[in-house]
């Protein structure tokens, strides 16, 4: 399990993300991904010290990704912020984890936790920043957006699919642009033999 610090500035840089590129204000991430602002400032200037997120003060400041979300893993994330998560410890949590230094759960361990980083290395920023698409898309509603307009839908999309690029193949919960149906007219929709018959009684 991440540390509390490693798990907030996931969801934050998740929102930070999710905005397309606008910088967010700290105090808007905060309440957003619920979070106690001065802690979470701290966490900022850490991040943005070891070079994961670009910060800017004045207006039309904020917090940025300094690169892409799918190029931000929670690996990456973890070691900037020194989660134990990713520090090669022993089991018993009294020594670094070695072969040279085989405890009675040395092979257990040593198998686990790799799996674990590697899962960490997997998963990205745009993993979460789809997470929180979602999460907002079923907290508020389509009917509580600001317009109800297909050009609505679009933008919610367009973000979607500028956080993480194999979004596309996720599940059923994800929010869908739907085209409106074309009008069909009362010959289009008549069976073949009526629709001859029709004919033959016109000429």
């Amino acid at each position: 399990m991440l540390t509390q610090a490693a798990g907030y500035a996931a969801m934050a840089l998740g929102y930070v993300a999710s905005a397309g590129g606008r910088p967010v204000l700290i105090k808007e991430i905060a309440d957003a991904a619920e979070i106690p602002g001065p802690y979470l400032a701290k966490i900022v200037h850490t991040l943005a010290r070891r070079g994961l997120v670009l910060t800017q003060r004045g207006v039309g400041g904020g917090v940025t990704l300094a690169k892409p979300a799918d190029q931000i893993s929670l690996f990456e994330l973890c070691l900037a912020l020194d989660d134990p998560a990713v520090q090669p410890r022993c089991m018993l949590g009294v020594a670094v984890c070695s072969d040279e230094r085989a405890c009675p759960a040395h092979k257990f361990w040593s198998a686990q936790r790799a799996r674990y980083t590697d899962y960490l290395r997997e998963m990205t920023i745009a993993d979460v920043a789809a997470f929180e698409v979602r999460r907002r898309w079923k907290a508020v509603g389509a009917a509580s957006l600001p317009t109800s307009t297909p050009a609505r839908m679009n933008g919610v999309a367009t973000i979607l699919a500028s956080v993480a690029p194999p979004i596309a193949s996720m599940n059923d919960s994800t929010p869908r642009v739907l085209e409106p149906s074309p009008v069909v007219g009362p010959s289009s929709t008549a069976e073949p033999g009526v629709a001859a018959e029709s004919q033959g009684r016109a000429n």
